[in-house]
């Protein structure tokens, strides 16, 4: 019995990850807007002080359907933050960053208020952050404080 239940997990694990996986394998990379840009763990990112490696599974799913939804890969900005550079960033104490559930994000030929839009009806967005002047927004897979029907937003959006 225990076996079959491992095996019924696996599956269904295999088959959530196959609904999700295949837009975003798709997502273009090509253009300009990614020269010279570096990969950390399979996702751009803007800087080598960029640290993706830390991406909860909800942020990871996250981000793979916003890359699926424009058929384009994100760029983060910021992903995980220890306490140390959290602070030299300006993040509040409280931060998703420094939990692994937030990311800085913007996609190269994406207008952002697109992305805004996108992120503001996307029932797996629970925090955004829109910067004036920066093309970057920021999301978080909090959850959503009850009788929320869109994310928390702060900074702008």
């Amino acid at each position: 019995m225990p076996l079959l239940r491992s095996i019924t997990a696996l599956a269904f694990t295999g088959l959530s990850l196959t609904a999700c996986v295949p837009m975003a394998m798709f997502a273009s990379s090509s253009g300009t807007g990614y020269s010279g840009l570096r990969t950390d763990w399979g996702t751009f990112v803007s800087s080598k002080s960029v640290n993706a490696f830390c991406l909860s599974p909800k942020l990871r799913f996250l981000i793979w359907d916003i890359e699926g939804h424009f058929g384009k890969k994100v760029v983060m900005n910021s992903g995980y933050r220890d306490g140390l550079h959290n602070a030299a960033a300006g993040g509040a104490d409280n931060s998703f960053h420094t939990k692994c559930m937030a990311s800085d994000i913007y996609i190269p030929g994406v207008p952002k208020e697109r992305l805004i839009a996108y992120a503001m009806n996307n029932d797996g967005v629970g925090g955004l952050g829109c910067y004036p002047g920066r093309q970057f927004i920021h999301v978080d897979v909090r959850d959503r404080p009850r009788g929320y029907r869109r994310p928390v937003t702060f900074s702008g959006c």
